[in-house]
């Protein structure tokens, strides 16, 4: 019997498919615990079957560990690696079905990746040249029924070619740069060994995170003083600045500090300045990692996971998109309506229904294959989602539902204040119209100063005057949402691979730490690619390759000819990699000895001021001092549990304080010596230094 075969990218996307196309009944058939679809629609029969993601990766052809390597095959993934041996069901399952298929229909997710996933299934399984194509943004039924009713009669090929171009490009570079360095480090003779990667995307997202640590590092603080009065009206106190913001002259500083401190301060002038703001954009998928780390602390992987378990179940659209829009084609007025049914959201559905038109505010990027991310019509039952899932559906609503909002008006003020014939600036801010605010709560971040009314030429309560010496600081580190923003900013990696980028660096023990710290290995690593192949580091040939792959996706320029070019390059980077290989190496041996050292370095010794370091023993870790036996300084480290440096000291103590970090249970920090008055109640509140 002949059938339909639809195929669809995972499991989960599998169901929905075959849920909302079904007519009459649906059935169920297991094979090696991989469930496919049976079900008739029009009166024929239709399968759909699940992959579960890429069933084949580039490999290559040659079994010995070497470089250059210019030849490669597609192969089926559980022949490719271990971890992919799961797969291995899904394809034998898919093969199975391929035998009896009449039409085929491509129902992966709508990008590079799903074509190329799809069209590797098409060809190798089924062998066949093309297919038709469903294109949705959800999987919600009513959509999946029309992306079927009005499927496309071929595959997008100008995504296909798009998709294959990177993979190939990526792969050459993957493969033969983490081999070039990997071979140099375990021929130079000094048996230390450590699989060391970079890329066409981790190498320069390396390099600019160096470049920030360089800067911090050779930042030389330049001190400064700063004057502030605190001024009691009624009960309230507010603090005020002296006009200069930051005093550079000692002396100047004392002179209006002496002379300011004086108990009245006169109003002199009073400005007040009404600005609107508009409402953010909706999310696409930089902007939605950016908010659930300053929201939540998520990292940018972890915000993806998520997003892709609430598209999976169809409560959102699909999350990987450069989009800020939102199409009136998606039904506007009915997922309102939808989410008007939720408790949490009926009263702002509500007044944003109660208006004589919808009128939604857009960003100005776009994307040709998804619009914005949004919720769907298919509301939850919010019982059914992990707490980290209804936070992220939470922060998805709310700024949907804040594109619909009026502009918020603000008020600032903008107090001028004689001090016995000094300035000093009292500033105050607050909400005239809430606006879209109301509707984006609790996540607008903006915050109030209310000021009272006062009327220039009134004399004000100075209750004390306070000079405080500061210092210049560097530039703050990068956080993982900042460098996700700056990697969108210099066009390096794509919506979809940045977060794994990012992930790559910290697997590496490139670098740590949520303030993003470069490892000595990292910088080593920038530094030798700096000074014997300066090209894999470079932005500008990353951003080149990635605009040949654009005119690729438009047509404009074959496959064939990307990947020659981006070979060539190739071949002279790893030309200048093989003429000092041997000095590579022992830099890199260097560098990853100094990083194992640095990991177990805890801070520094209260008692003689050397290193505090982890020391192993016969099994047992405990903490000693780099300067025994001069110095026997030693602290007990907790059992089964890793433990990191955060560079923090005890108040009480002056100890160093480290986080412990113990497998299911949550982490948490202390100060390392055990007699600190800071744990006399250990053990009876938990408490501990966070």
């Amino acid at each position: 019997m002949s059938y339909t075969l639809i195929i669809a990218e995972k499991p989960t996307a599998a169901k929905k498919i075959a849920e909302s196309l079904a007519e009459g009944k649906l059935k169920v058939f297991k094979k090696n615990d991989v469930e496919y679809y049976y079900f008739e629609r029009n009166g024929k029969p239709h399968i759909v079957a699940p992959a579960v993601g890429h069933l084949f990766n580039l490999s290559s052809v040659s079994k010995k560990w070497f470089y250059p390597v210019f030849d490669y095959e597609w192969k089926p993934s559980y022949l490719v690696s271990k971890f992919s041996l799961f797969s291995k069901k899904y394809f034998e399952v898919l093969k199975e079905l391929a035998s009896n298929a009449g039409d085929v229909i491509i129902a992966t997710d709508y990008d590079t990746e799903g074509e190329v996933i799809g069209y590797n299934i098409l060809r190798f399984l089924l062998n066949r040249k093309d297919a038709k194509r469903m294109k949705f943004s959800t999987l919600t039924k009513e959509e999946l029924i029309d992306s079927y009713e009005n499927a496309m009669k071929t595959l997008d090929w100008g995504q296909l070619e798009a998709g294959l171009a990177r993979h190939e490009i990526d792969w050459l570079w993957g493969i033969n740069l983490t081999r070039a360095l990997t071979l140099s480090l375990k021929n130079n003779g000094n048996r230390v060994f450590s699989i060391l990667s970079t890329g066409r995307v981790q190498g320069p997202t390396l390099s600019l995170l160096v470049k920030r640590e360089e800067e911090i590092e050779n930042f030389k603080p330049k001190p400064y003083w700063q004057i502030f009065a605190f001024i009691k009206i009624g009960k309230a106190k507010y603090q005020a600045i002296y006009e200069e913001d930051k005093i550079w002259e000692k002396e100047k500083a004392q002179k209006v500090f002496s002379q300011s401190n004086k108990k009245v301060a006169k109003v002199l002038k009073i400005k007040r300045r009404q600005y609107e703001q508009l409402p953010p954009p909706p999310f696409n998928t930089t902007d939605l990692q950016t908010e659930a780390y300053n929201q939540f602390g998520f990292s940018p992987m972890q915000t993806m996971n998520l997003a892709e378990s609430l598209y999976q179940r169809g409560i959102i659209s699909y999350p990987r998109t450069s989009s800020q829009k939102l199409p009136s084609s998606i039904g506007l007025k009915s997922i309102l309506q939808a989410l008007g049914k939720l408790p949490s959201y009926n009263k702002i559905v509500n007044k944003i229904l109660s208006g004589n038109e919808l009128h939604v505010v857009e960003g100005s990027k776009d994307d040709p294959a998804h619009p914005a991310i949004y919720p769907t019509k298919e509301v939850p039952n919010p019982n059914e989602l992990t707490p980290q899932e209804r936070k992220l559906y939470d922060l998805i609503v709310k700024r949907f539902l804040a594109a619909f909002g009026d502009p918020s008006i603000r008020e600032a003020m903008h107090l001028v204040l004689d001090i016995n014939g000094n300035k000093f600036i009292l500033k105050g801010v607050k909400t005239v119209k809430e606006g879209w605010r109301e509707f984006y709560y609790p996540y607008v971040s903006d915050r109030e100063i209310l000021l009272p009314e006062l009327r220039e030429g009134e004399e004000l309560e100075v209750e004390k005057v306070e000079i405080l010496e500061k210092k210049t600081e560097p530039p703050a580190r990068y956080t993982q949402a900042s460098i996700i923003k700056e990697m969108e900013k210099r066009g390096l990696g794509t919506k979809a691979t940045r977060s794994e980028i990012l992930k790559t660096l910290y697997d590496r023990n490139y670098i740590i730490g949520k303030s993003i710290k470069v490892t000595s290995l990292g910088k080593a690593v920038v530094k030798i690619l700096e000074q014997y192949s300066p090209k894999i580091i470079s932005e500008e040939l990353t951003r080149k390759l990635e605009e040949e792959m654009e005119n690729v996706y438009n047509g404009k320029k074959k496959r064939e000819e990307i990947v020659e070019e981006a070979k060539k390059i190739l071949e002279e980077i790893l030309s200048d990699l093989k003429k000092v290989e041997e000095k590579i190496g022992k830099e890199l041996s260097n560098a990853i000895m100094s990083s194992r050292n640095e990991k177990r370095i805890l801070g520094k010794c209260p008692s003689c001021g050397g290193d505090l370091i982890i020391i192993s023993y016969k099994g047992k870790a405990f903490v000693g001092c780099s300067n025994y036996p001069k110095c026997k300084t030693i602290y007990p480290l907790p059992r089964n549990a890793r433990i990191e440096a955060t560079g923090k000291v005890c108040e009480k103590c002056n100890t160093p304080i480290v986080r412990v970090f113990r497998k299911g249970k949550r982490a948490f920090s202390m100060c390392l010596d055990p007699n600190c008055p800071t744990k006399a109640n250990w053990g009876e509140n938990g408490n501990n230094k966070k």
